[in-house]
């Protein structure tokens, strides 16, 4: 039976919506499960060891101390931003760079890569710069016209470059570091000069050994960075904290990283990708659910004849149904193997996309996709093609006399439901992102109660709106045919909506959300930063900017600023759990004011109050951080000046946007008495000299070139859309399968009624402007229906998934409707072209039957 109704292609749908869906969520489960295997692999190597401990000062002694007595290896850098210059000889060029100090023994985890010249690949090293020497980033040689072997200046010193940098460990993820690297021995660095009193360095203690010691020194050293403090210790413990409070002063700022918390700004990247990927895997799904019922429905309806005829013959109801069960078992487990062979194939395409933000080559996955794959495959025949199939046992004999008796039922609420439910449950195990699945799956749960809803308020409507005795005979025959068959019409049109919603969403992301995030680094995004420009210089800065053509760029002052009090109480570090909040607390923040807000940043709470001096507006992650609300009253300590103000706004700010922010800003134009230099963020004109220039002009700037960061950012933009794209194929073959099944569900209906209308006269003529009608007629319905909720999904994804602004168009559901008309017509010519080219003998004789 299973080779026959194979060879018939009876089951051709059902193979081919099962495979989709398997498919889908196994490529983008396979790739996640590599993903994650390599991240916790290579996750000491991107700190550098396994524990790091990092500090604004000198690290406390102890540390390194405890660690050698543990039995751990440590390695030591310190690094911060600095300029770096040619001889005059070679054209005194300047250059902002990244200086780091490496001890012996660096990296613990992970190699340094190096290359003799610019271009070349690169070798693994275990060695570190030799004193007088410096290894460089490839760029560095060409920003300052340098070559391996040439003389460079860091300060007072002049070391020889000697190797080209091409991989970092511990550097994170590349276009984090926005200046190229200067590697050199930590014994170079007080020749330099640079480390003055006021130099804002971070040093880095890394340790590495077996994990039970490692364990032990994690533990002390969080001891040591959170003593024993508060209301909540006992009077000995107050006092011991006390006693310490000398030796406590010198581990302010000091902070822990390790595996579990690292570094974010690969993850993040990654994380956005992963969802996008998710989300498109969850809509194949979805849609493969949809197209399984209905493929079950029409082959279920199909072989009541046969089953009839079987049970005249002597079949059992229950014979019956262990050999559909059997069959359907099989065919299921089949395309669900084949799924995940297709699925462990396509997540290879993912990883080449995406290659840029994994720079070492991945794991083998585990079984847990394969595994995962075949029980969604199995589970969504259960749940939607088995029902339909198993009624075919109840059908009576005397079908065989009475085609009227014996027709398929609507599934039980309990089966359905239960099914339903199991689905649900593993599409929202699958998204990994409870709002990401709750959101796809619930939209889609509440969207087919609608669409079956609406569908039968507008089947209920054209039957009062068509007058048959003024309306054209077409349609009048199209609206008879619509409503003699009501329920085939509302599920039908569900059909069509809810493939229509998967595919408008799909391109709406495309169109909007993408786009959202392309708007926020623009082909032409800011590309320099230049801080510390004095108030007496910003006049000619501003002249100089003009006569190179800049002629848009961001202008803030920058003051630095301590937070002192929050509502008349002091602030201490201790007083936050959150290692952030501690941090913040304990340095100076960066603060600006401004009359007006910047247009790239928006108000989510509150309001923007320009000219009220005693106003500040907060950054909503920093207030949330700080525990900060709306009345709030702060005090800044500025340059020995206290400044007291009431937070009258919170601003969503993106930190990606590539322009300048601030945590905390003044709703004012001018505040004369605060010190304060001047940030300006522009895109540099193309001539060449224009850095060297500016700076020779403005010697006590630093000028950042995010050139490189952008640049990285926008191709990883590029990786993330590619594979989106690709992986959108899936969905809309996925969608190709709803339509083509959602039209054949009534073939056999439609043709029996033609038969006869041909039969009693009717033109072919008329018979296909009724067929054009009525398939136009219930696509533009679909499509209106699904765009418009597609508008709702998409901006509650927007909202609470991705966080992206989100503009709805009102010629979203204009555009719907003509789609879901188009390809609604289109699959039904496909599919019913046959109909209407059976001569008229053979239709009668199909009628006959």
């Amino acid at each position: 039976m299973l080779r026959r109704d194979l060879r018939a292609g009876e089951l051709g749908l059902v193979v081919a919506a099962i495979l989709l869906a398997v498919a889908a969520l196994t490529a983008v489960g396979f790739f996640a499960d590599r993903l994650q295997a390599g991240l916790a692999r290579d996750a000491r190597q991107l700190l550098g060891g396994d524990v790091v401990v990092v500090s604004g000062n000198p690290t406390p002694p102890q540390f390194a101390a405890q660690a050698r007595a543990l039995g751990l290896q440590v390695a030591a850098t310190v690094s911060f931003p600095t300029m770096a210059r040619a001889d005059e000889a070679r054209g005194g060029a300047t250059r902002l760079v990244a200086l780091k100090a490496v001890s012996p023994g660096y990296p613990l985890r992970g190699r340094v890569r190096v290359a003799q010249s610019p271009g070349e690949a690169g070798a693994p090293t275990a060695e570190i710069p030799a004193r007088g020497e410096a290894w460089v980033d490839a760029p560095l040689l060409d920003a300052l016209a340098l070559q391996v072997g040439d003389l460079m200046g860091l300060g007072d010193s002049q070391l020889r470059i000697s190797r080209v940098i091409t991989a970092e460990p511990d550097r994170g993820a590349g276009f984090m570091s926005f200046a190229p690297r200067v590697m050199i021995h930590e014994g170079d660095l007080a020749a330099t000069g640079l480390v003055q009193p006021a130099s804002r360095l971070t040093w880095r203690l890394a340790v590495a050994g077996g994990d039970p010691a490692v364990k032990r020194f994690q533990d002390w050293a969080q001891a040591q960075i959170q003593p024993v403090t508060g209301s909540s210790a006992t009077a000995p413990a107050r006092a011991a904290a006390n006693a310490q409070t000398e030796a406590e002063s010198s581990l302010r700022g000091v902070r822990l990283e390790s595996m579990e918390a690292g570094r974010p700004e690969m993850r993040q990247t990654l994380d956005r990708a992963s969802k996008f990927l998710h989300l498109v895997a969850l809509l194949a799904a979805l849609l493969s659910a949809v197209a399984v019922a209905l493929a079950a429905r029409g082959f279920a309806s199909r072989h009541l004849d046969d089953c009839a005829m079987l049970r005249v013959l002597g079949q059992s109801q229950a014979g019956i149904a262990r050999a559909y069960a059997f069959e359907f078992g099989l065919v299921g487990l089949a395309a669900s193997a084949l799924g995940v062979a297709l699925g462990f194939a396509v997540h290879f395409v993912f990883v080449q996309l995406l290659a840029g933000l994994v720079e070492a080559t991945l794991p083998l996955p585990g079984a847990w996709p394969a595994l995962f794959g075949l029980g969604v495959g199995l589970t969504l025949l259960v749940a939607f093609g088995l029902p339909p199939v198993l009624q075919l046992a109840q059908v009576p004999p005397l079908r065989v006399i009475r085609r009227d008796l014996g027709g398929l039922k609507p599934a039980s609420l309990g089966v359905l439901g239960l099914g339903v439910a199991g689905f649900a449950a593993l599409l929202l195990a699958a998204s990994r992102d409870p709002a990401l699945g709750g959101i796809a799956v619930g939209g889609f749960a509440v969207a087919v109660l609608l669409f079956a809803g609406l569908a039968a308020l507008a089947l209920r409507l054209l039957r009062r709106a068509v007058n048959e005795a003024t309306a054209p005979r077409w349609l009048v025959l199209a609206t008879r045919q619509v409503a003699a068959r009501p329920a085939y019409t509302v599920v039908q049109v569900s059909a069509l909506a809810v493939g229509m919603l998967a595919l408008v969403l799909l391109v709406l992301i495309r169109t909007d959300l993408i786009s959202s995030w392309r708007r926020a680094t623009p082909p032409d995004a800011p590309n320099r930063f230049v801080i510390n420009v004095q108030p007496e210089q910003a006049q000619d800065f501003q002249q100089t900017l003009a006569r190179a053509g800049v002629a848009r760029y961001d202008w803030y002052p920058m003051i630095r600023g301590r937070l002192l009090t929050i509502n008349g109480r002091p602030v201490s570090p201790d007083q936050f759990d959150d290692d952030r909040a501690r941090r913040l607390v304990d340095r100076e923040f960066n603060l600006s004011h401004s009359a007006e807000m910047p247009a790239h940043n928006q108000v989510v709470s509150g309001r923007w109050q320009p000219g009220d001096a005693s106003a500040i507006s907060m950054e909503e992650g920093i207030a949330q951080t700080l525990g900060l609300s709306l009345g709030d009253t702060l005090v800044f300590d500025i340059g020995g000046l206290r400044q007291e103000s009431r937070i009258t706004s919170l601003r969503k700010v993106d930190w990606g946007s590539m322009r300048a922010n601030f945590f905390a800003m003044y709703t004012v134009a001018q505040m004369p008495n605060l010190p304060a230099t001047y940030i300006s963020a522009f895109r540099a004109p193309p001539q060449p000299g224009f850095d060297n220039a500016l700076v020779r002009a403005f010697p006590n700037i630093t000028n950042i070139d995010m050139s490189a960061t952008l640049g990285q950012v926008q191709r990883v933009l590029d990786q993330v859309i590619q594979a989106v794209e690709f992986l959108f194929g899936f969905t809309l073959a996925a969608g190709l399968v709803v339509l083509f099944a959602a039209i054949t569900a009534t073939r056999e209906e439609r043709a029996r009624e033609f038969a006869i209308m041909r039969a009693v006269g009717a033109r072919a003529s008329l018979l296909r402007q009724v067929q054009r009608a009525e398939l136009i007629g219930v696509g533009l319905l679909a499509g209106f229906l699904a765009a418009s909720v597609a508008s709702v999904v998409g901006w509650a994804l927007a909202r609470w998934v991705f966080d992206f602004s989100w503009r709805v168009s009102p010629w979203v559901p204009l555009g719907g409707a003509l789609a879901g008309a188009l390809l609604a017509w289109a699959a039904g010519w496909w599919t019913l072209r046959e109909v209407l080219r059976q001569p008229v003998a053979q239709t009668l004789r199909r009628a006959a039957e």
